[in-house]
């Protein structure tokens, strides 16, 4: 086994037990040693199937995760008010766009983060990603310019690095 091999494999025991251990909230030496059972065997099947990795055990976003899940929840509340005051202005305030925007991720993991960012935030939806580019819908044409001002593409293309 390889020196990263033996990481990723650590790290997907952790986060499974500690799923686990949140889920179950016994605490008995029977259950815990089932919960021991369980992970044991869901690594055992993930290693036959050749998927523990990088991209499974993405360690190398955990240090700059937390601060970009801190910035994109403030863009969610952002958002949501945008889209609420669109609402109550009524339809004539909302102007449906499609757009293609180009990315700078270049790995899947980054553009996979890019694109669900966007979805996440209200009144947007990423609706392709092809190679460096993004189709995306927006509420307003105001969001697509939000989006080619590059914010949440700098921020994401830093997560890679």
């Amino acid at each position: 086994m390889a020196k990263n091999s033996f990481r990723y494999t650590l790290s997907l025991i952790i986060v499974l037990a500690l799923i686990w251990i949140g889920n179950s909230g016994f605490y008995n030496g029977l259950l815990l040693s089932l919960g021991a059972a369980s992970v044991l065997f869901v690594v055992f099947v993930a290693h036959r199937l050749d998927i523990v990795d990088e991209e499974s055990q993405p360690l190398n976003l955990s240090g700059r995760i937390f601060g970009y899940w801190l910035w994109l929840l403030k863009e969610i509340i952002q958002s949501n008010i945008h889209v609420i005051k669109r609402i109550w202005l009524g339809p004539k305030s909302i102007s449906p766009v499609v757009m293609q925007l180009q990315m700078s991720q270049k790995t899947d993991m980054g553009k996979t983060i890019y694109g669900n960012s966007v979805t996440l935030t209200p009144g947007t939806v990423t609706l392709d990603i092809e190679d460096s580019v993004m189709t995306v819908y927006a509420l307003t044409y105001d969001s697509i310019e939000y989006l080619q001002g590059g914010e949440m593409n700098r921020r994401v293309k830093r997560l890679e690095d």
